[in-house]
């Protein structure tokens, strides 16, 4: 599967390489990877990154996609603007797991000043594993999301 990963300078790099390992994490699992920047620390906006990574998914480049920001926040509310897009900042693989069985999200934000990279890792690897489950009422409610 191709992953589209995009982060602002907050989710670039810390006090140790944090995108890279992402990428690295999601490779390691067998997924293809698109890096839709940015590509250092420098200070950007990042809805840029956010609409590049959806766009991605929305135009078939890319089935899914990772966006990191300071917290993830910022990156989920700019992602969610989106129709078709489905993004949810999880803090816990249990998060990552109901966000995709129950609302088959498309979207994964984290964030790097509150989540270390080996709890990063966890969480990506629920939420790659983990199918929607396609039952009714959750299909009811993502239709009514449009």
């Amino acid at each position: 599967m191709m992953i589209a990963i995009g982060s602002d300078h907050a989710g670039y790099e810390g006090d140790a390489p944090y995108k890279p390992e992402i990428m690295r994490c999601v490779a390691t699992l067998g997924h293809q990877t698109l890096d839709c920047g940015t590509y250092d620390t420098k200070s950007v906006d990042y809805p840029d990154f956010a609409d590049a990574v959806c766009g991605a998914i929305l135009e078939g480049r890319a089935e899914s996609g990772i966006l990191l920001c300071g917290t993830g926040i910022g990156m989920c509310i700019a992602a969610n603007r989106n129709r078709g897009i489905r993004a949810a900042t999880c803090v816990t693989p249990e998060m990552a797991r109901l966000a995709r069985e129950h609302n088959d999200a498309n979207v994964l934000c984290l964030g790097r000043r509150v989540l270390p990279v080996d709890e990063c890792e966890a969480i990506i690897r629920i939420w790659l594993t983990t199918p929607f489950s396609g039952g009714e009422r959750h299909c009811r409610r993502i239709r009514k999301l449009g």
